[in-house]
């Protein structure tokens, strides 16, 4: 496996002996048309219903986009901007892996060491799992053997659960290990989570827009979080923050989490060798706490969020200093292509996805398209409401489709579309699901 990710290891050690890099001339006129152009990319998605939030693109310290699209909080017309906090949901597993890697350069454990040995509580199934299998998502202990309750005093319960494969055999992502993760960071520091986070990364690095979200503290800024429905955006119930824990429980801003990557990478974090250890892919492009990947010669190293309300990416090009920044308060899952694409205009070549934009189509051609489809698994349902298509899936909720082409349709969740086979007959006898790009074929009943 080592060998696989070789020319990556080779790529990053390149980067962390340069001791300069040229810096990138960019002359203002084309800066601002490049500005320009992210923007209007990001509205794109905002005017389709797909992103409320917050955006920042910076390369080699320069500003290239820093703005909040859309509303923090609806109910109060505050808009979001570059100081607004957002959940971070599972980019929050960056700095517990961080946080381990300091504990480790500070010989208060070793990442090849048993689990085992600093929780002797462990199941006897957890014999061969190691911290580090722990933080690459190799460790192969299910959900059900990991039980986390913040409100009990031993709040962690571990149970002798066969793990699913060896350990170090396979990669299989694991919120659960990333919560015994902060268990065992508490357990060995003394400090609770949120104050060793606070103490070893948030201030020395002057993030003081982030922290430890929860459900009873008041924090200033903080944004709401929304569901994509039928007649606009809809509150979304907000979860057990505590929950979420060393695996998806912190709360930051764009400004926050550029000055993370510049501190990270720029050797304020951690020591060569440790970063060496966070960024090197073991299995499944994973390192500790972050994807790695060698994409167009280049090294690309980031993580996504997802929780209830909230969707968020960070993406870092070290080698370029290029950071991108996308946190949202719209649950559309839009986040990482929005990303891909502000990246792309940056380098000025690569796939750009703008988002659609609805036409107008005269009412007996929508009508065309209304009736009941036949899928392997459900139902679709359409109709006609006031000039507008909506749909429900069987037991699901009403959704509007909106017309892009005369038979392409796009909803406001960025991975569904549908395209209506179109008849010279007039009504449509089928209709083909894109869901995350995968078609899916249903025939009119």
């Amino acid at each position: 496996m080592m060998g696989q990710h070789s020319a990556q290891e080779h790529r990053f050690l390149t980067f962390l002996v340069s001791a300069t890099i040229a810096p990138l001339l960019v002359q203002p006129c084309n800066a601002q048309a490049l500005s320009a152009r992210m923007d209007q990319l990001v509205q794109s998605y905002a005017e389709a219903g797909w992103f409320m939030g917050s955006v920042l693109v910076s390369k080699r310290g320069d500003h290239l986009l820093s703005k909040g699209y859309g509303q923090a909080n609806l109910e109060w017309t505050i808009p979001n901007s570059p100081t607004t906090r957002f959940q971070l949901a599972s980019i929050t597993k960056q700095f517990t892996a961080a946080s381990i890697l300091l504990l480790e350069e500070r010989g208060k454990l070793k990442t090849a060491d048993s689990v085992r040995k600093y929780l002797p509580f462990a199941p006897a199934a957890w014999d061969g799992i190691t911290v580090y299998h722990l933080l690459t998502h190799t460790s192969g202990i299910s959900d059900d053997a990991v039980d986390y309750d913040p409100s009990r005093p031993n709040r962690l319960v571990l149970r002798d659960e066969p793990t699913q494969f060896k350990p170090g055999e396979k990669w299989a992502y694991s919120n659960q290990g990333y919560i015994v993760l902060g268990y065992l960071l508490e357990t060995i520091s003394g400090y609770t989570y949120a104050d060793f986070v606070h103490e070893n990364i948030f201030r020395p690095l002057g993030m003081n827009d982030s922290g430890l979200d929860s459900n009873v503290a008041i924090i200033p800024k903080r944004a709401s979080g929304y569901w994509p429905r039928l007649r606009g955006p809809e509150n979304a119930e907000r979860p057990n923050l505590a929950l979420g824990f060393s695996a998806g429980s912190v709360y930051s801003t764009t400004q926050d989490l550029l000055r993370w990557e510049e501190g990270l990478f720029g050797g304020k974090v951690l020591t060569p060798a440790s970063l060496h250890k966070m960024v090197t892919p073991y299995k499944g492009d994973y390192g500790c706490g972050l994807y790695v990947k060698e994409e167009k010669g280049r090294l690309r190293i980031e993580h996504d969020g997802n929780n209830i309300g909230f969707n968020t990416q960070l993406t870092y090009f070290p080698e370029d200093k290029l950071a991108v920044i996308v946190l949202g308060n719209l649950n559309t899952g839009i986040t990482k292509t929005m990303a891909d694409s502000l990246a792309a205009l940056v380098d000025g070549h690569g796939d750009v996805v703008w988002a659609p934009k609805a036409i107008s189509l005269r009412p007996e051609i929508l009508s065309r398209y209304v009736g009941m489809y036949s899928f392997p698994t459900s139902n679709l349902d359409v109709r006609l409401e006031n000039n507008q298509l909506i749909a429900q899936f069987t037991r699901g909720t009403k959704f509007p489709i909106f017309p892009e082409s005369e038979t392409r349709f796009y909803t406001r969740k960025s991975d569904l579309a549908f395209e209506f086979l179109k008849t010279d007959t007039g009504a449509s006898q089928s209709v083909t699901q894109y869901q995350n790009g995968k078609p899916l074929n249903g025939h009119r009943k």
